[in-house]
């Protein structure tokens, strides 16, 4: 993973640079959106990985695929893509264009995930709350997992901040144990 992140940077920082001069970061995240689901489907995985299928074959199937929802930029992009043998790497370039535009931004992602169904007061609240903690926007994204068995568990880049009980049974049993 180490690795396709490596190779992926140059290419997400180069599209960042050129939504940023055009003032088009929307346009590329839905653009970049839709090749990386695009690149994930089976089929085309497979077509992708497949050393007899040319480059130029590939990148018209792929375009062929995505339509006039690319402009002339992204569809360069995609043919760039294509030569270098870089289609794969669609789904982490997108990755790390969206994490460069939420710095640019100064926003940052939040994953809450709760033992139960947050009510959008509650998220609303946590999202508040986050946002005094890191002074910048917060973007949040919610999810259940019963086995928290209660509270919350919230991921925001590498901090997490677990309220959840299995989190508090855990730091129990661990200092029990040592």
């Amino acid at each position: 993973m180490a690795e396709l992140v490596t190779i992926a940077r140059p290419y997400a920082e180069a599209v960042f640079r050129i939504a940023r001069e055009s003032q088009a970061f929307a346009d590329w995240s839905r653009m970049l959106s839709l090749c990386a689901t695009v690149a994930k489907d089976p089929q085309m995985a497979a077509l992708i990985h497949d050393p007899n299928v040319p480059a130029a074959e590939l990148a018209r199937l792929f375009l062929g695929v995505c339509g006039s929802e690319l402009n002339d930029a992204g569809r360069n992009f995609i043919q760039l893509l294509s030569d270098n043998d870089r289609l794969a790497l669609l789904p982490t370039i997108a990755e790390l264009y969206e994490a460069l535009r939420r710095e640019h931004e100064n926003e940052l992602e939040a994953v809450i995930t709760s033992a139960f169904p947050l009510t959008e007061t509650q998220v609303q609240d946590l999202v508040a709350a986050l946002e005094r903690r890191f002074a910048c926007r917060v973007k949040a994204r919610t999810q259940v997992d019963p086995d928290l068995i209660g509270g919350a568990r919230i991921t925001v880049g590498d901090v997490v901040i677990d309220g959840s009980v299995a989190g508090q049974l855990a730091k129990m049993a661990s200092a029990l144990k040592s």
